[in-house]
Formats: structure tokens, sequence, C-alpha cells
């Protein structure tokens, strides 16, 4: 077995969690789940983890007799969620605001490179998660988190990474590649460089404030008309995107 048979720290916490809800080892449990859904363990797996599938795993040769090894139904239904990410005790993933298109006039959606939280603190190609952020002039919200190792196993990572945010307008990462930034720029994603990490709400605050008069390469993702290059030419958000 692989020495890193989960691809990410919260499949690891799920998975330990379940284990200790099902009453059997994690090692034994990492066994099972491999076994059906191969390694390595990712979130996106997980998420596929039904209760049939976990009465079969625990029962072993003797699933045809519907025995559970000890775990009744309601914990079966529990791990079931856990691996889903309710409830996980420990977990840094940020909670997602509920968002119907169209509720935000004159917004667009940001991705955030991620490892930790809501932290802007990832490289492209190796990043744990995408935050997904609807962002308009006076309101923002994280409407989903992506996972991206899932998208290490295809043929072209960066391509899959990619076509992750395909959705999105602007991607925010502390480092990309030359080749990567293609397929993301080819993707119709803007990427925008932060080399020093930090929270992804202040770095899209920032953007935030630029929504109202746009320079104009925002204002092309956005598809409104521009504001003066003059203005705007010595702002920190030029800069930002001559460094992309």
């Amino acid at each position: 077995m692989p020495e890193t048979p989960t691809a990410s720290r919260e499949a690891a916490l799920r998975i330990a969690h379940a284990a200790r809800l099902l009453a059997v080892g994690v090692k034994a449990l990492v066994t099972a789940l491999a076994e059906r859904h191969a390694l390595p363990l990712t979130e996106a797996k997980l998420n596929l983890v039904t209760v049939d599938d976990l009465r079969e795993m625990l029962a072993g040769g003797h699933a045809g007799e519907n025995r559970t090894a000890g775990a009744p139904l309601e914990n079966l239904k529990a791990a079931v969620k856990l691996f889903k990410g309710e409830n996980v005790a420990g977990s840094d993933l940020p909670p997602v605001e509920p968002y119907a298109d169209g509720e935000m006039p004159r917004s667009i959606r940001v991705a955030v490179a991620s490892n930790h939280g809501e932290e802007l603190d990832g490289h492209f190609g190796s990043c744990e998660r995408f935050l997904i952020y609807q962002v308009a002039p006076a309101a923002m919200k994280l409407i989903a988190v992506r996972g991206a190792l899932d998208a290490d196993e295809a043929e072209d990572k960066n391509a899959a990474r990619a076509a992750l945010l395909a959705d999105c307008q602007i991607l925010y990462l502390q480092s990309i590649g030359g080749p990567a930034a293609a397929k993301v720029v080819r993707a119709g994603v803007h990427p925008v460089k932060y080399p020093k990490g930090g929270s992804a709400r202040e770095a899209i605050a920032r953007l935030q404030r630029h929504l109202h008069q746009p320079p104009p390469w925002l204002a092309r993702i956005m598809g409104v008309p521009a504001a003066s290059l003059q203005k705007y030419g010595k702002s920190a958000l030029a800069g930002e995107e001559a460094s992309a």
C-alpha cells in the first residue's frame, strides 16, 4: 500500500472519524475503501460511498446475510455523512453559502488556490482545492469548494485542473508555471499571482473595490465599459495583472 493512501488531509480526517464511529481500524477501513474505489482515496471518491457499500465492506464474506459487524444502521448513515464532509470535527473546509444564478448583479466568479481554510496559499499544480467565490461590488459569497487532487489522475492534470474553473473569470494563486497558465487562459480564466499569499477574502476585497470602475483588463472580464487607463494604471490591481 502507498505511504499516502489518501490524497488530502481532509480525506484522511473523514476516514479517521468514520473508522471510530464504525468501531473498525483505520487501516482496515482504508483497505476496504481502496478495494472498492482504488487509491488514492480522495474527497470526491469518499463522497460516492453509500450505506450499502459500508454494509458490504463491514460484513465481508457474510454480506448476503446482512451482517454489519456490530455497526447499527444509524452509525452507517452517520459515517456516510462524514464521508460527504458533514459534521467532521477538526475539518478546515470553510462553510459554503447558498447562491442562485443571477442573484448578485454585476458579479464575477473568482477561484482561489488553497490548502487550508480560506487561505490563498496554493500553487496551481499542487493545491488541494479551489475556493469559488461570487463577487459583486457590495457582496461576496463562497459558493463552492472544489477538490483539485482528483484531477491529478488525468493524463493532462493541468488541463483537468483548468477545467474545474471553466465557470470562473479570475484565478488567484501563489504561483503557476507558464504552460499551466496558458491552459488556464485557454479555459477563459485570468490568473492573478499573489506570491506572499494571505487571506482569500482580503485579496478578493481588494479586487472588489475596483468593480465599480474597473480597469480595462477587468472591464473586459465583466463585459462593461473600462475606466481610464491613466487613472488606474498605477493601481495595485494593475500591478497584480502584470505579474500574472
